[in-house]
């Protein structure tokens, strides 16, 4: 033993000389080559060298991707040429009037109100000039020829929902001493919603505004889970069918989202794909349940399985189809699991007021587990005012959109919602069977909720939607691929509705394929076309669904400023 330790301090010592003999023929060399510069050069040399480094390191490793930065510095340089420039805010200015016009066209004799009556008006008057403003509505959503946006509208549960509203109309959530049964009606929803998403005895959650507040709050709290453990550039890994709202968290939250490909057969994120593009920066991993465009549930045992793998936070967004996947089974429709069943997946986001028939304002984001929602959670110790501190983005919440929604499930009850959804997805897998007979169709994927996304091989899929329209059908157009979609509500199992929008599709795709190669005219095709130009020239956006807000008010000079996705 005592050999072999005198061996090894021997070949230690060899190797240590061996480096120093390197490291000094290594310091001849570069004296040799520096001894004809002055030292302010060898400065100077070593100043520039290391702040263009940094300035490449900068350049290449952003939040936002590289090709990105290039396209829109290409699209900027492109403006400045006089006549390209000056075409583009020609055709901007073009989309903008259109879209003002069929947005914001008032009946004769009608006008903005833009300032105070001198004298408040009587509640008759008040609830006369309501009248009028409900004269403008001329979709006719309760007779299901809607997409969506409107889920149910069942008068008595509105009756009740306007009775219970008003009870709790000036509670305020943010003071749970003053208001202790909002509290517990909150309380109460957070813990059905994770029941039903089977959530264990830590899983917790928040009632929110909407969608959009659940995905941030989620993405939020991976954020800074992902600061905590030294990621400076936290990254968000979603299929590019993902929700918009999760642009909207990475541009708020200061995070970069990756967008994955789909399978072009089944519309599917891509699991392989999203194993490549998991790194360091990962913050998190999404999946859809199911997506908005075309209604299709991503793997998300797969992707889970990613999650655990790689110990990274995975959100399942169930924002849109939460309040029917979690009753599909007992509805006779059964589906792989999608909850927190499924190991490695921490949080969902579902909404009470799309399918859980509560009114518009609230949704629920859920954890698994209380360490990840801590992290939601925004405190200020060091106010004037006091200790401040709020759940969500929110500061003040109204309460009686709390108690409403709260009041809607349990008035509908396990047995009210089971049967909604089964007459909901059966309607949905109606229509996606007859308009798979259709030739010049197809339907995207193999939609299993509520959501038939339709497109064609043959013709611009856009004059389907013009000529649907025109029959009174409002519909959802889609971007990347050119798609569009019916989103089937409670209104659409109403006797004959459904049958109705069949026998439209396959009479006017009759008409359209006698002459498939015509272009495209309609202000909906238009429309389309124009917004994603305009979206596209003020910032780069991709996400698949259409639909925009815009200032009645603005003029030529900022209408930019006024577009922006809804949710």
């Amino acid at each position: 033993m005592h050999i072999v330790c005198l061996y090894v301090q021997s070949a230690l010592e060899v190797y240590k000389e061996m480096v120093l003999l390197y490291l000094e023929e290594g310091r001849q060399q570069v004296n040799s080559r520096c001894a004809h510069l002055e030292p302010w050069q060898i400065i100077g040399v070593t100043v520039i060298t290391t702040v263009g480094a940094l300035w490449v390191k900068g350049f290449l490793f952003q939040q936002e991707s590289l090709t990105s930065r290039i396209k829109k510095q290409c699209f900027r340089l492109i403006r400045k040429i006089p006549f390209v420039g000056g075409a583009i805010q020609s055709q901007l200015n073009k989309a903008l009037d259109d879209m003002s016009a069929s947005l914001f066209t008032l009946k004769e004799g009608m006008s903005y109100t833009t300032e105070l009556p001198s004298k408040g008006l009587s509640q008759a008057k008040v609830m006369e000039k309501i009248k009028e403003y409900d004269t403008l509505n001329e979709v006719k959503w309760d007779k299901g020829l809607v997409s969506g946006a409107v889920y149910w509208g069942d008068e008595s549960l509105t009756n009740l929902l306007v009775k219970v509203y008003g009870d709790f109309a000036w509670s305020n959530p943010l003071h749970p001493d003053i208001f202790p049964g909002v509290r517990k009606m909150e309380a109460e929803v957070v813990r059905m919603a994770c029941t039903l998403f089977h959530g264990g005895p830590n899983s917790c959650g928040t009632v929110t505004s909407g969608g959009t507040e659940s995905i941030l709050m989620a993405c939020k709290a991976y954020r800074d889970i992902a600061h905590e453990r030294g990621v400076k550039h936290p990254e968000i890994l979603a299929p590019v069918s993902v929700h918009a709202a999760f642009d909207k968290a990475a541009h708020y939250f200061g995070m970069k989202l990756v967008h994955i490909p789909l399978d072009k057969k089944t519309m599917k994120v891509d699991v392989k794909a999203m194993r490549r593009a998991i790194s360091k920066n990962t913050a998190m991993l999404v999946c859809s349940a199911p997506q908005f465009p075309h209604g299709i549930i991503d793997p998300i045992e797969e992707v889970a399985k990613l999650a655990v793998r790689y110990n990274i936070p995975m959100h399942v967004d169930a924002c849109l189809g939460g309040f029917l996947i979690v009753f599909m089974a007992k509805a006779g429709y059964p589906l792989a699991p999608f909850d927190f069943r499924v190991k490695g997946v921490t949080s969902i986001s579902a909404d009470t007021h799309k399918y859980g028939y509560a009114p518009k304002g609230s949704s629920v984001i859920l954890y698994s587990d209380k360490k990840y929602r801590q992290y939601q959670y925004f405190v200020a110790a060091d106010w004037q005012g006091g200790i401040y501190a709020s759940p969500s983005i929110a500061g003040s919440r109204p309460g009686g959109i709390i108690a409403a929604c709260w009041a809607t499930m349990m008035y509908m009850g396990e047995n009210g919602y089971v049967d909604a959804t089964k007459k909901i997805v059966s309607t949905a897998h109606k229509i996606k069977t007859e308009i798979r007979k259709i030739k010049g169709v197809f339907v995207f994927g193999d939609p299993e909720v509520s959501v038939v996304a339709i497109g064609s091989d043959d013709f611009d899929i856009f004059r389907l939607s013009n000529a649907l329209t025109s029959k009174g059908w409002n519909l959802n157009t889609l971007q990347y691929p050119s798609s569009i979609h019916i989103c089937c509500t409670v209104l659409h199992t109403q006797p004959g509705v459904a049958d109705h929008f069949i026998r439209d599709v396959k009479e006017q795709v009759a008409i359209i394929m006698k002459n498939p190669k015509e272009k495209t005219t309609g202000m909906v095709s238009l429309l389309v076309s124009q917004v994603s130009f305009v979206l596209q020239s003020v910032h780069s956006s991709h996400w698949r669904g259409t639909r925009g807000y815009m200032n009645p008010n603005a003029t030529n000079a900022n209408k930019n400023s006024n577009i922006c996705a809804a949710i």
